[in-house]
């Protein structure tokens, strides 16, 4: 009877701490999805520096601890690798830029290859229908373009 008592607990205990690793690796994968380009834009405008360094002391159980913050300690910090786009915004890009006219559906497929391949021929880049760093480089100027403002017409004079 004791043993299949301990024999119960531990497997509920195991299955409780299965259930956190779970957890844990969820959060983890999530912390390491890549991030798009329009998040990456969002950070750097929403981020701003401290006007000016700042001195916090804080008392914790005697402990007296001081906490600097600068401007140059609060830039975001780059992200690690090369970075990888999405089908949309490939296809956005390649809109913008006037080589693909279907639906931006987040699909490679034909019609996005071949626009991806007259691209990259267009600018002097190694027609392969793929878009690696070469071309994700020229091809993301597009990505967002700038708004052209209207021109100005002289007022009439009466």
């Amino acid at each position: 009877m004791i043993k299949k008592f301990v024999f119960i607990i531990l497997v509920l205990g195991a299955m409780v701490y299965l259930a956190g690793c779970a957890k844990k690796q969820e959060a983890l994968e999530e912390m390491q999805a890549p991030m798009s380009m329009e998040a990456l834009s969002a950070l750097n405008t929403t981020l701003q520096p401290a006007p000016e360094s700042k001195v916090t002391e804080s008392k914790t159980q005697g402990i007296s601890q001081s906490i600097s913050a600068t401007p140059a300690e609060l830039k975001p910090l780059p992200p690690t690798g090369p970075y990888k786009p999405t089908a949309i915004e490939i296809q956005t890009a390649l809109k913008n830029a006037g080589y693909y006219t279907a639906v931006i559906d987040g699909r490679i497929g034909p019609l996005t290859k071949k626009a991806i391949e007259e691209f990259q021929k267009a600018n002097g880049l190694k027609a392969d229908g793929k878009v690696g760093l070469q071309t994700w480089g020229v091809l993301s100027k597009y990505l967002n373009p700038v708004p052209v403002a209207p021109a100005k017409t002289p007022a009439k004079k009466r």
